[in-house]
């Protein structure tokens, strides 16, 4: 009997030094990859997804991680839906991930309030709340390196060049995805019209409807704007690019946002879609050095997310693009905290000092891929730049047309400060970095 109970006590012995010593065996960093292959915006959510799981392979397959530790991605389908995403959110902070990026401005809403108490940090790059960009009130939101009220400021500065410097008199329709999204970048060019004289006309496009745009292309043929900004994603995008062909719209006078602008958006109206424009924060293609290593270490390997049918569009390029920013967030927090096998907290120290400079960009294989990014306590936002590009229809390709754009600061910051304060204000929180 007395064996026997030295038995059971060697075996609880061991059990708990087994569970205690598990952190340690399996301290895979976890980073999941809020996806969407199904739905409406599958055609969307599935290059990105792709982008974002294989620069992860890469850096497993390569460097055996970042500092050591393996990166997991377990992906959650949402279906670019708020509730599933919200599911998803609660499904996967079991698995103590180290950082959450819900690629949905409803779902990245409904998820600051939750991060904020589990205290993850949360990353919505292009995407999400605009004044997150405050951290002395979103602590635990990033948005690096730009955001929508950017995007609508850099739109006009370049319209503003294409006039001489002379929007007066002119007219610029806002068509829009009536949706969190969408509504993104009303007040900021309604404040950029009083700045410089132009009539701002706001067209929504209801979600369940956004492949029947005839009405609002009606109006605009009827209107007759200077210019019309496309704040649309999904199947709004192409349905929009090929109303504008039906309606003789001159494609050159379009500009979209970032997420209006993937090959996706555009090949379906063929030739007729030569000339539109759209913004972007990082590059397209496979012209970067990166695209040897992913060859090399993941798609030689048969390791490309889903085979690998999205390599190098612009969407694939902008969940590489997360990914990246991500890494290298982590990066920083284990050099910060001097371990490598960091907590979501320690990431979240990362994200704050991050500095991404040019020089660092050119030895990741991404050289001129996007603008530098440098945050601090007060500013989770980073620069704010992006530039225009323009598709070629003929050769298939997206092309860079600008430099990378400053956002107009004099506008947004007192809007993001107004907003933030208020939020702070309802939710009585009070700010940081004093």
């Amino acid at each position: 009997m007395e064996m026997k109970k030295r038995s059971v006590r060697l075996f609880a012995a061991l059990a708990t030094a087994t569970a205690l010593a598990a952190p340690a065996a399996w301290a895979d960093l976890v980073v999941p990859n809020f996806s969407y292959r199904t739905g409406p915006y599958a055609a969307n959510g599935a290059p990105y997804a792709d982008g974002f799981n294989d620069y992860f392979t890469l850096l497993n397959e390569r460097d055996g991680g970042i500092g050591g530790q393996k990166i997991v991605v377990p992906e959650c389908e949402t279906s670019y839906n708020t509730e599933k995403g919200v599911e998803c959110y609660e499904s996967l902070k079991g698995q103590n991930p180290v950082v959450i990026a819900p690629v949905s401005t409803g779902i990245a809403y409904q998820l600051i309030p939750k991060v904020s108490a589990d205290k993850i940090p949360m990353y919505t790059p292009g995407f999400g709340r605009t004044s997150a960009q405050d951290g002395r009130v979103f602590e635990w939101v990033f948005n690096a390196p730009t955001n929508y009220w950017d995007g609508a400021s850099i739109a006009i500065k370049y319209l503003l060049d294409e006039h001489g410097g002379d929007l007066n008199g002119k007219t610029i329709a806002l068509l829009y995805h009536n949706s969190a999204f969408g509504k993104e970048p009303i007040r900021t060019l309604q404040e950029l019209s009083k700045k410089h004289g132009f009539k701002l006309t706001e067209i929504p496009v209801d979600p369940g409807s956004s492949q029947e745009q005839k009405s609002q292309w009606l109006q605009i043929r009827r209107e007759k704007p200077d210019h019309v900004i496309l704040y649309g994603w999904g199947v709004m995008n192409p349905a929009a690019i090929q109303e504008a062909a039906n309606v003789r719209y001159p494609m050159e006078q379009m500009i979209g946002i970032w997420w209006s602008g993937a090959e996706v958006d555009v090949t379906a109206a063929g030739a007729a879609a030569n000339g539109y424009k759209a913004m972007a924060f990082h590059g397209a293609g496979q012209n970067y050095p990166i695209y040897d290593e992913l060859k090399a270490h993941v798609f030689d390997k048969g390791l490309a997310s889903q085979g690998g049918p999205h390599i190098g569009t612009v969407l694939y390029s902008r969940g590489m693009h997360s990914a990246m920013v991500t890494a290298e967030a982590i990066r920083k927090a284990q050099e910060l905290a001097g371990t490598d096998a960091v907590t979501a907290a320690q990431v979240r120290d990362g994200f704050e000092a991050l500095d991404i400079s040019a020089e660092r960009l050119a030895e990741l294989g991404l050289t001129d891929f996007s603008p530098a990014i440098k945050t601090s306590c007060e500013d989770h936002g980073g620069s704010g730049m992006a530039r225009v590009q323009q598709w070629d229809a003929s050769a298939k390709a997206w092309n860079p047309i600008t430099d990378f754009y400053e956002p107009d600061n004099e506008v947004i910051d007192p809007l993001i400060r107004a907003d933030s304060e208020a939020f702070a204000k309802e939710n009585n929180i009070t700010l940081r970095c004093n």
